[in-house]
């Protein structure tokens, strides 16, 4: 590794525009609201992006305030610093609580300027390595049972390994049954985004009924112990996503049985090291991971890809084509599915935003330099 100082920093709340919203439990977005930052270090360039969505509805950041935050206290900090890993920048940043999507804002950063100077892709720095990521189909809530099952014929005609099911008040056990009616064979995991309780028990165990690989999420956000109790009580298992918000969240949700998969999202995390510090205590404890999308540009799904070559990441991930939901990404070159329905790491550089494209999506942007 080699240090990395940061000269200047350009950051940038954006928002692109969906080809059609994605309905969860929490809500509704027609529109990604992501944050990116433009880096200088002795003349070299690169991006990072990070993506909380618009409100602090799927954990407490939102894009205005990771933007804010970058701006106003955590970038002031890393501007004019020679830093020689990513623990030194988790250390700087560490007086700050929480705000894992801001400093994941900046300590990706260090990793793409980390590549950009060695030359060295980014999955290999990580530990990974070159081969095919595997990638799931998403389905959000839907107009109608008709209106999903038509596009999970799509994706079962096209071959993909699994699907995922966003599950909400409403669109739940029923829209379950009907799926596994129709696709009996077809490996399926269902997305609660914490938008159930422990109340909310007998739920769950019809579930059991359906041959489900996984629960992703069912509890509140910043819980564990619910969990645990949870998995006692059902046959079906569990993945935590929202409450692992950094490695000590990991260990512990392990440690108490919390959950038998665990999603990595590297924004939610902090960033790639504590990305890789998860992947690597889950390994040890024989959990598998898989990586987990915000929607991200590109870029962002990108990195997630990168990430994703690591050995544990074994169940098929939530990684997209951009024109699954972009009519134009904003970072160029695009993410495309292969043929055997996978995304190849990035060995020439990682996508960039296109500079007429960011200048139409920009909400805000601050500069700062030495």
């Amino acid at each position: 590794m080699t240090p990395i100082r940061f000269d200047s920093l350009d950051v940038y709340h954006v928002a692109m525009p969906l080809l059609y919203p994605w309905r969860t439990s929490y809500g509704e977005d027609w529109a990604i609201h992501t944050v990116l930052v433009k880096g200088i270090s002795e003349g070299v360039t690169a991006w990072s992006e990070s993506s909380p969505l618009e409100r602090p509805m799927y954990l407490t950041e939102g894009a205005g305030t990771v933007f804010r935050n970058v701006v106003q206290f955590f970038a002031p900090k890393l501007v004019g610093q020679e830093l020689d890993s990513p623990e030194s920048l988790n250390e700087l940043l560490s007086s700050y609580k929480g705000n894992q999507f801001a400093k994941a804002a900046l300590e990706i950063l260090w990793w793409t300027l980390q590549t950009k100077k060695t030359g060295e892709p980014l999955h290999r720095l990580l530990g990974g390595e070159t081969r095919e990521v595997a990638a799931g189909a998403d389905f959000g809530v839907q107009d109608s049972f008709d209106m999903l099952l038509g596009n999970i014929q799509e994706a079962v005609d096209r071959g993909f390994p699994r699907v995922k099911l966003k599950f909400a008040r409403g669109w739940d056990v029923d829209m379950v049954k009907t799926v596994r009616n129709a696709f009996p064979d077809l490996r399926i995991h269902i997305d609660c985004n914490a938008g159930f309780g422990l109340e909310d028990k007998e739920i769950f165990k019809k579930l059991d009924a359906f041959d489900l690989e996984f629960i992703e999420q069912p509890l509140a956000y910043d819980d564990l112990l619910d969990h645990a109790e949870l998995a006692t009580a059902i046959q079906t298992p569990i993945c935590l996503d929202e409450s692992i918000t950094g490695p000590q969240k990991a260990h512990k949700a392990l440690q108490i049985g919390a959950c038998h998969y665990v999603n990595i999202k590297p924004g939610r995390v902090g960033g790639l090291f504590n990305s890789v510090l998860i992947h690597n205590i889950c390994a040890e404890a024989g959990v598998p991971v898989w990586v987990g999308s915000m929607l991200e540009s590109a870029l962002g799904g990108a990195i997630c890809v990168e990430l994703a070559t690591l050995p544990n990441f074994t169940y098929p991930g939530d990684l997209f084509p951009s024109s699954r939901f972009y009519k134009r990404d904003l970072s160029h070159p695009e993410n495309e599915l292969t043929d055997s329905l996978s995304f190849v790491p990035f060995v020439d550089g990682l996508p960039e935003p296109d500079p007429s494209l960011l200048k139409d999506y920009t909400v805000a942007h601050e500069h700062l330099g030495i």
